[in-house]
């Protein structure tokens, strides 16, 4: 278990060494053409220095509403420039490259914006040039390319046009003179005397890191249908890019540094410059190699025959290596502990001992026939016949008669007629005062009631009653 631990620590250092390196504020962007003598490149540069007065004072009175742009362009007529391309150009030689830059714009543009809790001033200079000189040697069949040149840097302080651009403590004695005066002789001088123009890691970080894809547009047969570049028919585009946050290339993070000042009141001065990132084409198939210790490419119009895939990633061999030696440790571990954990158990029988048990065949089954399996209880005082199959006994189920309700049968009652229900129509001539019906008829159709006066209805009730 002690060399488990040991192997993990190790690997452990491993990843976080893999992913800690250092991140400058350069951009790169080039496509090398290995048919041309020349090609193009653009590289821009990145910083911001932030200057903080939590507790206000003279700085705060002075800047906390300021706000300036300095900026402007000159190209390689201009001392200046012509000093920044030969710095560059000795840089580039003391890398171990032949490749030169034979011409030279440089943009800059440094702002200043003041605000209440602080004020910033970001920086920005963009090289914009021609690289010659990088064809080590060519042939029928491949060119062999430098790309040794991609670190372009300087340390030394660069005027242009009466302007630092290099160092960003220069740009405050020109315009804030009153910031350069505070922070010169104290531990902020040397935050803000980091050059600007620095690619060195572009240069450290190896292109076998880089992210490598080809485009095989130029050499399909339609392919100037569709408006192709001439520079790129019948020959692939190599592409190597960089400055994403990984176990190859690194955690890609902010270059941050900080200092504080105590003058009249405490003042924090801090340097922010953005990652690295690289972008660097060839027109061909490039394969990456080193000669005497400066990385080339060979080119050839196509990929060889048997390569099909596009996108490398060589995953680091110590990476795999560390990755399988941590899968073995932890199998290793799971056997030792699972033997560890049978040796605890209880040996000898489990459960309930077969002695105990006595077994009986099971009856007929639904299906009307006798089968082969059959039933086991612990041999007890307890009646099989408490457990045994429910199809052996067959229970009937029988329904009670059905009783007939006797028929009732109604009788049915006249009611009796009272005096008040009587009908009699001699009534009912006197009330209208015409003579009776009944004697008009000669005959008396009247009940028992009738109170009529004519003989007929007379004799009629004298006969009922």
């Amino acid at each position: 278990m002690t060399k488990a631990i040991i192997l993990t620590i190790l690997l452990a250092g491993l990843i976080v060494i893999g992913t800690s390196a250092p991140a400058w504020g350069a951009q790169l962007d080039t496509r090398i053409n290995p048919n041309n003598a020349e090609s193009p490149f653009k590289m821009s540069y990145l910083k911001t220095i932030f200057i903080e007065y939590p507790d206000g004072g003279v700085l705060f009175d002075a800047l906390s509403t300021s706000q300036w742009i300095v900026s402007g362009t000159a190209d390689s007529t201009n001392p200046g420039v012509q000093e920044l391309m030969s710095n560059l150009n000795n840089g580039i030689q003391s890398d171990g490259s032949q490749a030169r830059i034979s011409d030279l714009n440089v943009i800059y543009e440094f702002q200043l914006k003041g605000r209440s809790i602080q004020t910033s001033i970001d920086y920005r200079v963009v090289l914009e040039g021609t690289i010659t000189d990088y064809i080590i040697t060519e042939d029928s069949q491949k060119q062999l390319v430098d790309l040794g040149w991609r670190g372009l840097t300087t340390t030394s302080p660069i005027q242009i046009n009466g302007i630092e651009i290099n160092i960003p403590l220069g740009v405050l004695e020109t315009e804030e003179p009153l910031l350069y005066n505070t922070f010169v002789g104290t531990e902020a001088e040397s935050v803000l005397n980091r050059e600007l123009i620095n690619a060195d890691f572009i240069l450290e970080q190896p292109l076998t890191n880089w992210h490598f894809l080809f485009d095989p547009t130029g050499i399909n047969a339609d392919a100037s249908t569709f408006g192709l570049d001439a520079s790129i028919a019948g020959f692939v585009v190599s592409s190597w890019t960089m400055g994403e946050s990984s176990i190859r290339e690194g955690r890609q993070v902010e270059r941050v540094y900080e200092a504080e000042v105590m003058a009249d009141e405490l003042y924090i001065i801090r340097s922010v410059q953005s990652t690295d990132t690289a972008n660097l084409s060839s027109i061909g198939f490039g394969a990456l190699d080193l000669l005497d210790g400066v990385e080339i490419i060979g080119v050839t119009p196509t990929p060889p025959a048997d390569y099909m895939t596009t996108s490398t990633g060589g995953f680091p061999i110590m990476i795999i290596y560390g990755m399988a030696g941590l899968a073995a440790v932890g199998g290793i571990g799971f056997f030792i502990i699972s033997s560890r954990s049978m040796k605890n158990q209880a040996q000898g029988q489990q459960g309930i001992d077969p002695s105990n048990l006595v077994g009986y065949q099971t009856s007929a089954s639904s299906g009307g026939y006798q089968t082969n399996r059959g039933e086991a209880h612990l041999k007890d005082d307890t009646d099989y016949n408490q457990t045994r199959s429910v199809y052996e006994d067959m229970q009937k189920e029988t329904l009670p008669q059905e009783t007939l309700p006797e028929e009732i049968v109604s009788t049915q009652t006249m009611p009796s007629a009272g005096e008040d229900d009587a009908a009699c129509g001699c009534a009912a001539s006197a009330e209208i005062g015409s003579e009776c019906d009944c004697e008009m008829q000669g005959s008396c159709l009247c009940d028992a009631t009738c109170q009529c006066n004519a003989d007929v209805c007379k004799e009629h009730v004298h006969e009922m009653s």
